[in-house]
């Protein structure tokens, strides 16, 4: 290895769990659309992610629902009953067996939610706008106050599921404009009860998530598991998030004893265009804001070993890699082997067979120019 690199390479231990992965970098969680049509994980599934599972210290699944009525994407499992855990336990061992820690990600789809998806057509959400984010999406049905308290139950339970399955932990995805930032957006949140209205009403369902998840740990587990929480730091609507609404929610998710933020961006470098100090990028200024307080996992458009130790030494204590493993899943070994040279940074358009992603996936990316370098 090049001396340079060693800092990615130090053992980290997360607090309060305990928990210990073997170096700084992380899976990122990406939707993949692989998963069976009854919502259990599929072996096409199982070979993508032990394809990549050798390198980094953790693994983070794509989002599994834990509601039959937040299921978001095609090709989507479920952590949403009993019935789920036999598959949750295949994927879990998959990834522990290739040494990275097992994580699984839980979601809500909210109004994001195809309403072919989900029973009845019945899209929900915090109240009543429409997604304009991906076409043409139905106008949401406001949830009740009793639904979401069923909401913040079945994220216990598909916690519950997760210990179960034999998963390392659980990130709870709050971020890229899925029910739980439906909730604490003001753009989305117009409610007047108990979940909306005032910014410390519109947090109050991301943090019962938090609660509740924290207490079934404590009720369930019987070894160490970490939990995790990922947000988005703005929204594009001027009516949306700001950085100063997110420093709010983070500076009380700091207080919650969780194990990590992760920091949802495209890239690491971006920076703030409301509510902040425009000179900076946001993941700085999160660092900043909680580092001393909560690890910070910082991710986006690191694809060589000289961004990922460029992004180490902004402070973040730990590096999440997304398209970068999908495009050489190998990125991590050929670090450690002193191999940074090899490492590609585009995709090989002839190389899905080697690289190990499944039809869906590859199609989903082919069709989508500039969201991979490589794909024009």
């Amino acid at each position: 290895m090049n001396s340079i690199y060693k800092p990615l390479f130090e053992d980290f231990q997360f607090q309060p769990s305990g928990i210990n992965q073997k170096n700084r970098i992380v899976m990122a969680p990406m939707t993949n659309f692989l998963s069976n049509s009854d919502g259990t994980v599929s072996d096409a599934e199982l070979r993508y992610y032990a394809r990549r599972s050798n390198g980094p210290g953790m693994v983070i699944t794509a989002c599994a629902y834990v509601s039959r009525s937040g299921k978001g994407f095609p090709g989507e499992f479920g952590a949403d009953s009993d019935e789920m855990v036999p598959s949750l336990k295949r994927l879990a061992e998959t990834i522990k067996g290739k040494g990275a820690k097992a994580v699984l990600q839980i979601f809500h789809g909210g109004r994001e939610c195809p309403p072919d998806l989900v029973p009845d057509g019945d899209v929900v959400s915090a109240g009543t706008i429409k997604s304009t984010q991906n076409g043409s999406r139905k106008e949401p049905r406001a949830l009740t106050t009793e639904e979401t308290e069923k909401i913040v139950h079945d994220f216990a339970e598909a916690t519950r599921r997760a210990i179960e399955a034999g998963f390392d932990g659980v990130e709870i995805h709050g971020a890229n404009g899925y029910l739980i930032q439906q909730f604490y957006s003001p753009n989305t949140n117009q409610r007047d009860d108990k979940w909306g209205g005032s910014l410390q009403k519109r947090m109050a369902f991301p943090l019962a998530i938090v609660d509740a998840i924290k207490k079934t740990v404590v009720d369930h587990a019987k070894g160490s598991f970490l939990v995790g929480y990922r947000f988005s730091p703005e929204e594009p609507e001027t009516s949306g998030i700001t950085m100063t609404e997110t420093f709010a929610l983070i500076d009380e998710l700091a207080k919650k004893n969780l194990d990590y933020l992760h920091v949802s961006v495209m890239n690491f470098w971006s920076k703030a265009r409301r509510g902040a100090n425009g000179d900076k990028a946001r993941v700085e200024l999160i660092q900043e804001r909680v580092g001393a307080n909560v690890p910070v996992i910082g991710v986006g458009s690191i694809y060589s070993a000289n961004d990922a130790m460029t992004a180490i030494e902004s402070g973040v204590p730990l590096i999440a890699l997304g398209r970068e493993l999908i495009i050489d899943p190998d990125w991590v070994e050929k670090v450690e082997q002193g191999r940074e040279d090899e490492i590609e940074t585009k995709l090989d358009l002839n190389a899905q067979e080697r690289l190990v992603v499944p039809d869906p996936l590859w199609k989903a990316i082919i069709n989508t120019p500039g969201w991979f370098p490589g794909v024009e």
